[in-house]
Protein backbone atom coordinates (compact mmCIF):
# COMPACT_ATOMS: atom_id res chain seq x y z
CA UNK A 1 0.00 0.00 0.00
CA UNK A 2 2.03 1.88 0.45
CA UNK A 3 4.52 4.37 -0.61
CA UNK A 4 1.49 3.95 1.51
CA UNK A 5 1.64 3.10 0.92
CA UNK A 6 3.44 3.15 3.43
CA UNK A 7 5.50 5.10 6.26
CA UNK A 8 8.36 8.01 5.72
CA UNK A 9 11.63 6.79 6.83
CA UNK A 10 13.33 7.59 9.91
CA UNK A 11 17.07 8.27 9.31
CA UNK A 12 20.44 10.10 10.61
CA UNK A 13 22.42 12.04 9.01
CA UNK A 14 25.16 9.42 9.50
CA UNK A 15 22.76 6.86 7.51
CA UNK A 16 20.73 3.76 8.63
CA UNK A 17 22.50 1.40 10.09
CA UNK A 18 21.66 -2.52 9.01
CA UNK A 19 18.78 -3.32 11.55
CA UNK A 20 17.35 0.12 11.19
CA UNK A 21 17.33 -0.45 7.15
CA UNK A 22 15.52 -3.93 7.72
CA UNK A 23 13.28 -1.88 10.29
CA UNK A 24 12.40 0.69 7.43
CA UNK A 25 12.00 -1.95 4.36
CA UNK A 26 9.56 -4.10 6.65
CA UNK A 27 7.57 -1.35 7.32
CA UNK A 28 7.33 -0.13 3.98
CA UNK A 29 5.86 -3.42 2.81
CA UNK A 30 4.16 -4.83 5.89
CA UNK A 31 0.09 -2.26 6.05
CA UNK A 32 -3.29 -3.12 6.02
CA UNK A 33 -3.29 -5.12 3.26
CA UNK A 34 -2.83 -7.36 6.02
CA UNK A 35 -6.68 -7.25 7.07
CA UNK A 36 -7.54 -8.52 3.34
CA UNK A 37 -5.14 -11.09 3.16
CA UNK A 38 -7.39 -13.68 4.73
CA UNK A 39 -10.49 -12.58 2.48
CA UNK A 40 -7.70 -12.80 -0.52
CA UNK A 41 -7.26 -16.16 0.21
CA UNK A 42 -10.90 -17.30 0.56
CA UNK A 43 -11.66 -15.52 -2.80
CA UNK A 44 -9.19 -18.14 -4.50
CA UNK A 45 -8.45 -20.95 -2.34
CA UNK A 46 -5.56 -22.75 -0.79
CA UNK A 47 -3.88 -23.28 -4.12
CA UNK A 48 -3.99 -19.86 -4.52
CA UNK A 49 -1.19 -19.52 -1.97
CA UNK A 50 0.93 -20.63 -5.12
CA UNK A 51 0.37 -16.93 -6.23
CA UNK A 52 1.14 -15.05 -3.30
CA UNK A 53 4.45 -16.69 -3.21
CA UNK A 54 5.30 -16.08 -6.36
CA UNK A 55 4.22 -12.59 -6.40
CA UNK A 56 6.34 -12.05 -3.44
CA UNK A 57 9.73 -13.65 -5.51
CA UNK A 58 8.98 -11.14 -8.36
CA UNK A 59 8.68 -7.98 -6.45
CA UNK A 60 11.60 -9.13 -4.74
CA UNK A 61 13.72 -9.36 -8.02
CA UNK A 62 12.14 -5.84 -9.56
CA UNK A 63 13.28 -4.40 -6.12
CA UNK A 64 16.74 -5.44 -7.27
CA UNK A 65 16.35 -3.77 -9.91
CA UNK A 66 15.35 -0.50 -8.66
CA UNK A 67 19.10 -0.75 -6.86
CA UNK A 68 20.84 -1.80 -10.58
CA UNK A 69 19.54 1.62 -11.73
CA UNK A 70 20.53 3.07 -8.56
CA UNK A 71 24.20 1.59 -9.34
CA UNK A 72 24.50 2.58 -12.66
CA UNK A 73 24.06 6.33 -11.31
CA UNK A 74 24.87 8.29 -7.78
CA UNK A 75 22.84 11.06 -8.55
CA UNK A 76 19.57 8.97 -8.49
CA UNK A 77 17.90 9.22 -5.56
CA UNK A 78 14.03 8.04 -5.73
CA UNK A 79 11.74 6.04 -7.45
CA UNK A 80 10.96 9.57 -10.26
CA UNK A 81 14.59 9.76 -10.65
CA UNK A 82 14.87 6.59 -11.83
CA UNK A 83 12.13 7.12 -13.88
CA UNK A 84 13.41 10.22 -15.38
CA UNK A 85 16.41 8.60 -16.24
CA UNK A 86 14.90 5.62 -18.35
CA UNK A 87 11.94 7.91 -20.29
CA UNK A 88 12.87 11.52 -19.46
CA UNK A 89 10.53 13.94 -17.94
CA UNK A 90 7.47 12.06 -19.12
CA UNK A 91 8.45 9.19 -17.48
CA UNK A 92 9.17 11.39 -14.36
CA UNK A 93 5.12 13.13 -14.47
CA UNK A 94 3.79 9.60 -15.37
CA UNK A 95 5.33 8.19 -12.35
CA UNK A 96 4.36 10.91 -10.19
CA UNK A 97 0.43 10.47 -11.22
CA UNK A 98 0.74 6.44 -10.61
CA UNK A 99 2.22 7.00 -7.36
CA UNK A 100 -0.05 10.15 -6.33
CA UNK A 101 -3.44 8.26 -7.95
CA UNK A 102 -2.70 4.98 -5.49
CA UNK A 103 -2.24 7.33 -2.71
CA UNK A 104 -5.10 8.80 -3.05
CA UNK A 105 -7.23 5.85 -3.14
CA UNK A 106 -5.40 4.25 -0.37
CA UNK A 107 -6.45 7.57 1.54
CA UNK A 108 -9.95 6.72 0.75
CA UNK A 109 -9.37 2.81 1.82
CA UNK A 110 -8.39 4.29 5.20
CA UNK A 111 -11.19 5.88 5.80
CA UNK A 112 -13.48 3.11 4.73
CA UNK A 113 -11.41 1.25 7.18
CA UNK A 114 -12.20 3.10 10.08
CA UNK A 115 -15.70 3.18 9.43
CA UNK A 116 -16.20 -0.44 9.16
CA UNK A 117 -14.28 -1.16 12.36
CA UNK A 118 -16.19 1.55 14.25
CA UNK A 119 -19.40 0.11 13.01
CA UNK A 120 -18.20 -3.19 13.92
CA UNK A 121 -17.85 -1.54 17.49
CA UNK A 122 -20.90 0.09 17.74
CA UNK A 123 -23.27 -1.91 15.62
CA UNK A 124 -26.60 0.27 16.75
CA UNK A 125 -24.76 3.72 16.09
CA UNK A 126 -26.49 6.07 13.30
CA UNK A 127 -27.20 9.61 12.99
CA UNK A 128 -30.46 11.39 11.93
CA UNK A 129 -30.46 14.75 10.53
CA UNK A 130 -34.62 15.90 10.49
CA UNK A 131 -35.89 13.65 8.38
CA UNK A 132 -32.62 11.75 7.06
CA UNK A 133 -31.51 8.78 8.46
CA UNK A 134 -27.35 8.34 8.13
CA UNK A 135 -26.13 4.65 8.42
CA UNK A 136 -24.00 3.81 11.15
CA UNK A 137 -20.99 3.19 8.85
CA UNK A 138 -21.49 6.38 6.71
CA UNK A 139 -21.66 8.52 10.27
CA UNK A 140 -18.07 7.23 10.83
CA UNK A 141 -16.76 7.67 8.03
CA UNK A 142 -17.57 11.62 8.42
CA UNK A 143 -16.47 11.34 11.87
CA UNK A 144 -13.52 9.91 11.43
CA UNK A 145 -12.84 12.90 8.86
CA UNK A 146 -13.71 15.75 11.08
CA UNK A 147 -10.98 13.88 13.60
CA UNK A 148 -8.43 13.85 10.56
CA UNK A 149 -9.02 17.56 10.20
CA UNK A 150 -6.51 19.06 12.53
CA UNK A 151 -3.96 16.59 11.12
CA UNK A 152 -4.06 18.07 7.33
CA UNK A 153 -3.78 21.50 9.04
CA UNK A 154 -0.16 21.25 10.25
CA UNK A 155 2.56 21.65 7.93
CA UNK A 156 5.01 19.25 9.87
CA UNK A 157 4.33 16.02 9.77
CA UNK A 158 7.07 14.35 11.69
CA UNK A 159 5.24 13.39 14.73
CA UNK A 160 2.86 11.38 12.41
CA UNK A 161 5.59 9.97 10.92
CA UNK A 162 7.34 8.35 14.13
CA UNK A 163 3.33 7.21 15.27
CA UNK A 164 3.28 6.00 12.18
CA UNK A 165 6.60 4.11 11.89
CA UNK A 166 4.72 1.47 14.44
CA UNK A 167 3.16 0.08 11.76
CA UNK A 168 5.54 -3.11 11.68
CA UNK A 169 4.62 -3.44 15.39
CA UNK A 170 1.23 -2.69 14.69
CA UNK A 171 0.60 -5.64 12.11
CA UNK A 172 2.40 -7.80 14.36
CA UNK A 173 -0.07 -6.97 17.32
CA UNK A 174 -3.31 -7.74 15.20
CA UNK A 175 -1.83 -11.03 13.74
CA UNK A 176 -1.13 -11.91 17.00
CA UNK A 177 -4.74 -10.69 18.66
CA UNK A 178 -6.32 -12.85 15.80
CA UNK A 179 -4.27 -15.80 16.48
CA UNK A 180 -5.12 -15.81 19.93
CA UNK A 181 -9.00 -15.64 19.37
CA UNK A 182 -8.67 -18.52 17.45
CA UNK A 183 -6.76 -20.46 19.76
CA UNK A 184 -7.73 -19.44 22.77
CA UNK A 185 -11.18 -17.51 22.14
CA UNK A 186 -13.59 -20.47 21.40
CA UNK A 187 -13.34 -19.82 17.68
CA UNK A 188 -10.88 -22.49 16.82
CA UNK A 189 -8.90 -23.44 13.16
CA UNK A 190 -11.59 -26.13 12.04
CA UNK A 191 -12.73 -24.10 8.31
CA UNK A 192 -11.66 -26.31 5.83
CA UNK A 193 -12.20 -23.45 2.88
CA UNK A 194 -11.68 -24.51 -0.57
CA UNK A 195 -9.19 -26.18 -2.54
CA UNK A 196 -9.13 -23.89 -5.24
CA UNK A 197 -11.89 -21.17 -6.80
CA UNK A 198 -11.15 -19.83 -10.42
CA UNK A 199 -13.77 -17.36 -10.11
CA UNK A 200 -11.50 -15.66 -7.56
CA UNK A 201 -8.30 -15.81 -8.54
CA UNK A 202 -8.31 -12.39 -10.07
CA UNK A 203 -9.47 -11.12 -6.97
CA UNK A 204 -6.93 -12.87 -4.99
CA UNK A 205 -4.02 -12.43 -7.01
CA UNK A 206 -4.79 -7.67 -6.60
CA UNK A 207 -4.78 -8.44 -3.25
CA UNK A 208 -2.22 -10.57 -3.20
CA UNK A 209 -0.26 -7.68 -4.92
CA UNK A 210 -1.51 -5.06 -2.38
CA UNK A 211 0.41 -6.81 0.08
CA UNK A 212 4.00 -6.11 -1.99
CA UNK A 213 3.55 -2.47 -2.81
CA UNK A 214 6.36 -0.67 -1.24
CA UNK A 215 8.43 -0.43 -4.11
CA UNK A 216 8.63 3.56 -4.75
CA UNK A 217 9.93 3.70 -0.87
CA UNK A 218 12.79 1.11 -1.91
CA UNK A 219 15.23 4.16 -3.36
CA UNK A 220 14.37 5.96 -0.34
CA UNK A 221 16.09 2.95 2.21
CA UNK A 222 18.97 2.79 -0.42
CA UNK A 223 20.24 6.33 -0.42
CA UNK A 224 19.43 6.51 3.44
CA UNK A 225 21.53 3.11 4.55
CA UNK A 226 25.03 3.46 6.14
CA UNK A 227 26.38 0.64 3.91
CA UNK A 228 24.30 0.26 0.58
CA UNK A 229 26.89 -2.83 -0.24
CA UNK A 230 23.98 -4.78 2.61
CA UNK A 231 20.89 -3.52 0.85
CA UNK A 232 20.47 -6.97 -0.87
CA UNK A 233 20.54 -8.74 2.48
CA UNK A 234 17.88 -5.76 4.15
CA UNK A 235 15.35 -6.33 1.00
CA UNK A 236 15.53 -10.52 1.18
CA UNK A 237 15.40 -9.85 5.04
CA UNK A 238 12.01 -7.64 4.54
CA UNK A 239 10.23 -9.50 2.10
CA UNK A 240 10.58 -12.84 4.06
CA UNK A 241 9.36 -11.02 7.53
CA UNK A 242 6.49 -9.56 5.28
CA UNK A 243 5.64 -12.78 3.36
CA UNK A 244 5.87 -14.91 6.92
CA UNK A 245 3.98 -12.42 8.63
CA UNK A 246 1.06 -11.86 5.32
CA UNK A 247 0.63 -15.88 4.99
CA UNK A 248 0.71 -16.65 8.56
CA UNK A 249 -2.60 -14.51 8.94
CA UNK A 250 -4.29 -15.40 5.89
CA UNK A 251 -3.77 -18.96 6.62
CA UNK A 252 -5.13 -18.08 10.11
CA UNK A 253 -8.04 -16.31 9.50
CA UNK A 254 -9.17 -18.90 6.65
CA UNK A 255 -8.78 -21.83 8.83
CA UNK A 256 -10.64 -19.95 11.63
CA UNK A 257 -13.85 -18.52 9.07
CA UNK A 258 -13.20 -20.33 5.74
CA UNK A 259 -15.07 -18.69 3.41
CA UNK A 260 -17.12 -16.68 5.56
CA UNK A 261 -13.98 -14.51 6.06
CA UNK A 262 -15.18 -10.64 5.89
CA UNK A 263 -12.90 -8.44 3.57
CA UNK A 264 -11.23 -7.15 6.78
CA UNK A 265 -10.62 -10.28 9.18
CA UNK A 266 -11.22 -7.49 12.08
CA UNK A 267 -14.82 -7.89 11.02
CA UNK A 268 -15.24 -11.16 11.90
CA UNK A 269 -13.76 -10.84 15.38
CA UNK A 270 -16.32 -11.01 18.17
CA UNK A 271 -15.61 -8.22 19.82
CA UNK A 272 -16.48 -9.71 23.82
CA UNK A 273 -12.74 -11.06 23.27
CA UNK A 274 -10.09 -9.00 24.63
CA UNK A 275 -7.78 -10.02 22.24
CA UNK A 276 -10.11 -9.24 19.19
CA UNK A 277 -10.76 -5.58 21.01
CA UNK A 278 -7.00 -5.55 20.68
CA UNK A 279 -6.89 -5.63 16.94
CA UNK A 280 -9.58 -3.77 16.32
CA UNK A 281 -8.23 -1.07 18.27
CA UNK A 282 -4.65 -0.91 16.65
CA UNK A 283 -6.51 -1.10 13.09
CA UNK A 284 -8.57 1.81 13.78
CA UNK A 285 -5.03 3.89 15.19
CA UNK A 286 -3.98 3.26 11.11
CA UNK A 287 -6.32 5.75 9.21
CA UNK A 288 -5.66 8.40 12.00
CA UNK A 289 -1.90 8.60 12.14
CA UNK A 290 -1.73 7.65 8.47
CA UNK A 291 -4.06 9.64 6.34
CA UNK A 292 -2.48 13.07 6.45
CA UNK A 293 1.60 11.12 5.66
CA UNK A 294 -0.39 9.95 2.39
CA UNK A 295 -2.62 13.05 0.65
CA UNK A 296 0.44 15.21 1.94
CA UNK A 297 2.43 14.04 -1.47
CA UNK A 298 -0.99 14.32 -3.05
CA UNK A 299 -1.25 18.38 -2.31
CA UNK A 300 2.10 18.79 -2.68
CA UNK A 301 2.36 17.61 -6.35
CA UNK A 302 -0.48 20.08 -6.80
CA UNK A 303 1.13 22.69 -5.08
CA UNK A 304 3.69 21.97 -7.69
CA UNK A 305 1.20 22.63 -10.91
CA UNK A 306 0.56 26.36 -9.77
CA UNK A 307 2.24 29.43 -10.10
CA UNK A 308 4.66 30.64 -7.80
CA UNK A 309 2.17 33.47 -6.35
CA UNK A 310 -0.41 30.88 -5.56
CA UNK A 311 1.67 27.61 -3.89
CA UNK A 312 3.14 29.60 -1.69
CA UNK A 313 -0.11 30.98 0.06
CA UNK A 314 -0.89 29.22 3.15
CA UNK A 315 -5.02 29.53 2.40
CA UNK A 316 -4.28 27.67 -1.35
CA UNK A 317 -2.53 25.36 0.64
CA UNK A 318 -4.89 25.02 3.49
CA UNK A 319 -7.84 24.69 0.36
CA UNK A 320 -6.13 22.10 -1.01
CA UNK A 321 -5.45 19.67 1.62
CA UNK A 322 -9.20 20.30 3.04
CA UNK A 323 -10.59 19.45 -0.66
CA UNK A 324 -8.76 16.14 -0.64
CA UNK A 325 -10.17 15.44 2.73
CA UNK A 326 -13.82 15.92 1.49
CA UNK A 327 -13.12 14.25 -2.15
CA UNK A 328 -11.88 11.56 -0.20
CA UNK A 329 -14.56 11.10 2.35
CA UNK A 330 -17.36 12.04 -0.31
CA UNK A 331 -16.16 8.84 -1.79
CA UNK A 332 -15.57 6.52 0.81
CA UNK A 333 -19.12 7.84 2.05
CA UNK A 334 -20.44 6.89 -1.37
CA UNK A 335 -18.57 3.70 -2.38
CA UNK A 336 -17.74 2.23 1.22
CA UNK A 337 -16.40 -1.14 -0.63
CA UNK A 338 -12.71 -1.79 0.91
CA UNK A 339 -11.97 -4.84 -0.85
CA UNK A 340 -12.73 -3.80 -4.47
CA UNK A 341 -10.78 -0.61 -4.02
CA UNK A 342 -7.69 -2.25 -3.04
CA UNK A 343 -8.44 -4.58 -5.82
CA UNK A 344 -8.34 -2.19 -7.78
CA UNK A 345 -5.31 -0.45 -6.20
CA UNK A 346 -3.75 -3.62 -7.04
CA UNK A 347 -4.42 -4.49 -10.04
CA UNK A 348 -3.94 -1.20 -11.53
CA UNK A 349 -1.27 0.93 -9.70
CA UNK A 350 1.07 -1.68 -7.86
CA UNK A 351 1.39 -3.51 -10.96
CA UNK A 352 2.45 -0.81 -12.27
CA UNK A 353 4.97 0.40 -9.79
CA UNK A 354 5.92 -2.85 -8.65
CA UNK A 355 5.94 -4.99 -11.48
CA UNK A 356 6.12 -3.18 -15.00
CA UNK A 357 7.69 0.02 -14.49
CA UNK A 358 11.47 -1.34 -12.38
CA UNK A 359 11.29 -3.72 -15.20
CA UNK A 360 11.12 -1.12 -18.30
CA UNK A 361 13.60 1.17 -16.20
CA UNK A 362 15.84 -1.20 -15.38
CA UNK A 363 15.95 -2.58 -19.48
CA UNK A 364 16.21 1.07 -20.70
CA UNK A 365 18.83 2.10 -18.38
CA UNK A 366 21.02 -0.40 -18.91
CA UNK A 367 20.17 -1.41 -22.82
CA UNK A 368 19.50 -5.35 -21.67
CA UNK A 369 16.69 -5.64 -24.07
CA UNK A 370 19.39 -5.42 -26.92
CA UNK A 371 20.23 -9.39 -26.93
CA UNK A 372 18.11 -12.43 -25.46
CA UNK A 373 19.62 -13.44 -22.10
CA UNK A 374 18.12 -16.01 -19.03
CA UNK A 375 17.64 -12.51 -17.22
CA UNK A 376 15.61 -10.68 -20.23
CA UNK A 377 13.33 -13.88 -20.57
CA UNK A 378 11.92 -13.62 -16.26
CA UNK A 379 12.28 -9.75 -16.92
CA UNK A 380 9.84 -9.94 -19.80
CA UNK A 381 7.66 -12.97 -17.90
CA UNK A 382 7.21 -10.35 -15.13
CA UNK A 383 6.03 -7.88 -17.36
CA UNK A 384 3.69 -10.21 -18.93
CA UNK A 385 2.67 -11.42 -15.55
CA UNK A 386 1.90 -8.25 -14.16
CA UNK A 387 -0.27 -6.92 -17.40
CA UNK A 388 -2.10 -10.16 -17.36
CA UNK A 389 -2.91 -9.89 -13.97
CA UNK A 390 -3.40 -6.33 -14.02
CA UNK A 391 -5.91 -6.37 -16.57
CA UNK A 392 -7.61 -9.63 -15.23
CA UNK A 393 -8.19 -8.25 -11.98
CA UNK A 394 -9.41 -5.00 -12.62
CA UNK A 395 -12.07 -6.18 -15.11
CA UNK A 396 -13.05 -8.64 -12.22
CA UNK A 397 -12.82 -5.89 -9.44
CA UNK A 398 -14.84 -3.22 -11.33
CA UNK A 399 -17.39 -6.27 -12.09
CA UNK A 400 -17.85 -7.10 -8.34
CA UNK A 401 -17.87 -3.20 -7.28
CA UNK A 402 -20.85 -2.74 -9.70
CA UNK A 403 -22.49 -5.98 -8.71
CA UNK A 404 -22.23 -4.63 -5.03
CA UNK A 405 -23.61 -1.62 -5.69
Amino acid sequence: MANELRTPLTQTTTGSSFIKACFNGTNAFLGIGLLTVPYALASGGWLSLFFFFLIGIMTFYTGILLKKCMDANPSIKSYLDIAEHAFGKKGRILVMIIMNSELYLVAIGLLILEGDNLHKLFPKFMVKLGTILVDGRQAFVVLTALVILPSMLLTDLSILSYVSATGVFSCLLIFGSTLCVGAIGGVGFNARGKLLNMNGIPTAVSLYIVCFAGHPVIPSIYTSMRDTHQFSKVLLFSFVLTTITYASTAMVGYLMYGDGVESQITLNLPTREVAAKVAIYTTLLIPVTRYALMVTPVATAIEGGLSENLKNWRAVKLFIRIALLVSTTIVAFVFPYFENLMAIVGSIFVVLASFVLPCLCYLKASGSYQSWSCKLICIVGIIVFGTIAGVLGTYSSISELVHDM
